[in-house]
């Protein structure tokens, strides 16, 4: 997607970020040196840009991991997701040694979603059913971005489609911030959000009362 707060527009180019390389029993190892300060739920989160776009790799990433009894956490925002072939099969593999999924929902409206993000969230709100079809455990996260996600009837829109998932754990808000501007002036990009301000801690309230569940 090419969300117009990403903080890591760096990583929309496939391959063109540089970083070390390492296999993945090599990175396991180096993850397991912080095995004592995880505690009992603990484990690797994978993040990106966007992780599905690397399944394969992600695949045997988890299952190794599982396999050495490490938790695993999927960090995504679903575009990707489809329940066509190769696809969907090698999801379905790899959300059996997924632990929890961070899901980020962006919008419900779809295209309010497209002007967001440039791509409608039709498979991103079937991803969501998926999970919930498969148990997997989910928290949902939304990031708060004044004028455009935080209208109260949207956020009552986005309550009433979570509580028809029975697998959310926790329903986070992330306020929108602008500590990735600075990566659009080095890429040359125009950041078209300038000006709009970060949520105050009343907005933020009024958010997560909506969004988050009765205990």
């Amino acid at each position: 997607m090419r969300c117009r707060y990403c903080h890591n527009p760096d990583t929309w180019a496939p391959g063109s970020s540089e970083g070390e390389t390492m296999t993945i029993q090599e990175l396991l190892d180096k993850a397991e040196r912080y095995r004592a300060y995880w505690g009992k739920e603990g484990g690797i989160t994978v993040s990106g840009g966007e992780a599905l776009l690397q399944i394969d790799d992600l695949i045997e990433l988890f299952e190794e991991a599982h396999r050495r009894g490490i938790n695993t956490c999927l960090d995504t925002a679903a575009q990707p997701f489809t329940r066509e072939e190769p696809f969907y099969g090698k999801f379905l593999r790899l959300m059996k040694v997924t632990d929890t999924v961070l899901l980020d929902l962006k919008h419900l409206d779809s295209e309010a979603h497209k002007k967001l993000t440039g791509w409608g969230n039709e498979n991103i709100l079937d991803c969501a059913h998926c999970l919930s079809d498969l148990g997997v455990p989910v928290w949902i996260r939304h990031v708060l971005v004044p004028g455009i996600t935080d209208d109260e009837d949207h956020l009552r829109r986005m309550r009433a489609f979570i509580n028809t998932l029975k697998n959310v754990e926790r329903v986070e808000v992330l306020p929108y911030h602008t500590l990735g501007v600075y990566k659009w002036k080095e890429l040359g990009l125009k950041y078209s959000l300038e000006g709009v301000p970060t949520p105050t801690k009343e907005q933020i309230k009024k958010a997560e009362e909506i969004l988050r569940p009765l205990p």
